[in-house]
């Protein structure tokens, strides 16, 4: 079964974790335990109705204000689809939660409070989604039912969206849907309050929008992640080099190269745990085995012969920030990039970029908590990288704070200029 991911984005109160756990209910994917415990939990709390945006704020600080502040991750199936949910905080100090939430999502759902229309934070995030290539937006105009249902607020809405859109990086594909998150108007169940709305309602269109050709399934990645030699009897000569597959796909028979070191071989099995396989896609987790003993170690790319990426020390990226202590040029970091670990020098700071004006601030100095740029990275080992645009997970990046082991930054590799590579 085909397994999408879903992020929710918006503005602080438009109704993120509500929405999120309307659709679970509605789609009888809570179990009956959970749900009492929200019904007390929410009597606790003085609430005249069941408050399901308990079912993701789960953290203390979370129930007591009303707000998200980390990412909540929630699983259902439905009998088309498979889905894993992040629920994003709105707040502008948590834009980095934001971003590691949404990352990896397949669909991206921008919340828009009907009464307050499109607000600073929407548009931030909307831009945000666009910066991580998120490849399907989903505009979800919430709170109908404080606005009487109004089929001219939902298309006044739809049309600052759409010129707002017109300002962004790459929007191929928005979809605008209205709904009550709180009444469950249009979340599982077609709404009877709005007839005027002849779309599908949120969970059919989740169910059957299509995915699979957003995956690069061109250009063959597997990033190695383990050696396994089992010296047995059994296994004497076994010699395979597991991982998932990161793009494109491989078959039994392909020319292969082992990069960074550039040796050539050919494979000639590929093992799961199931078995033996002729072929492997983007996302399978497999065991490739080689024709030739050849030096492979974790950290190690095998493409196929005459599609190589990218291989280098220096890489020009975006990043946004996700620790107290500001990145600064001349900073030092380990850097994890699919299964390879390094170290990177910032060798410059080009500039800020301002999510909220969309403006490049040339002359910065630093990039402090939440904040995205763009970098030059000058690294001591090279990485086997394809720009974001063509592949995200080969791509995107960590940056790695060696004094305190934490997360410090996220980055997505961009491709350079006609003019960059000519200088």
């Amino acid at each position: 079964m085909e397994l999408l991911r879903l992020a929710t984005a918006g503005s602080v109160d438009d109704g993120k974790s509500t929405l999120i756990g309307r659709l679970l209910y509605d789609s009888k994917a809570i179990f009956e335990d959970q749900l009492a415990s929200v019904e007390r939990a929410s009597v606790q709390r003085g609430h005249e109705y069941t408050n399901l945006a308990l079912l993701t704020d789960g953290l203390r600080a979370e129930r007591e204000q009303g707000i998200t502040i980390d990412v909540a991750y929630r699983y259902f199936a439905t009998p088309r689809r498979k889905f894993i949910i992040a629920d994003t905080p709105g707040h502008v100090q948590y834009t980095r939660n934001m971003v590691t939430g949404a990352s990896t999502a397949d669909v991206a759902v921008v919340l828009v409070d009907a009464r307050k229309g499109l607000l600073e934070q929407s548009r931030r995030h909307a831009y945000l989604a666009t910066l991580l290539r998120i490849p399907h937006l989903v505009v979800a105009v919430n709170k109908m039912d404080l606005v009487d249902w109004s089929e001219e607020r939902f298309a006044s809405i739809v049309a600052d969206f759409s010129s707002f859109a017109d300002s962004l990086l790459d929007v191929a594909d928005v979809t605008f849907i209205p709904l009550s998150a709180l009444q469950g108007d249009n979340v599982v169940e077609r709404s009877a309050s709005m007839p005027w709305y002849e779309g599908r309602p949120l969970l059919e269109h989740l169910e059957t929008v299509e995915i699979a050709e957003d995956r690069n399934l061109v250009n063959a990645r597997f990033p190695v992640q383990y050696v396994i030699r089992p010296m047995s009897d059994a296994f004497h000569d076994y010699r395979g080099y597991a991982g998932q597959v990161a793009g494109g796909a491989l078959r039994a028979g392909d020319e292969v190269v082992v990069l960074p070191s550039g040796l050539r071989s050919r494979i000639s099995s590929i093992d799961t745990y199931d078995g033996p396989v002729e072929e492997a896609f983007t996302g399978m987790s497999v065991t490739v085995r080689l024709a030739d003993d050849v030096d492979v170690s974790r950290g190690d790319m095998i493409v196929r012969a005459g599609d190589e990426p990218s291989t280098s020390q220096d890489v020009d990226a975006l990043v946004c920030w996700m620790i107290d202590q500001p990145l600064r040029q001349g900073g030092r970091y380990a850097i994890k990039h699919t299964t390879r670990w390094a170290r990177a020098m910032v060798a410059e700071l080009r500039y800020r970029l301002d999510v909220n004006t969309l403006s490049k601030d040339d002359g910065v100095t630093e990039l402090a908590l939440n904040e995205i740029g763009r970098v030059r990275l000058r690294i001591t080992a090279p990485l086997m990288h394809d720009p974001y645009t063509q592949n995200r997970l080969t791509g995107s990046f960590i940056l790695v704070d060696e004094a305190t082991n934490v997360t410090a930054g996220a980055g997505m590799i961009r491709e350079p200029s006609a003019a960059e590579r000519v200088t």
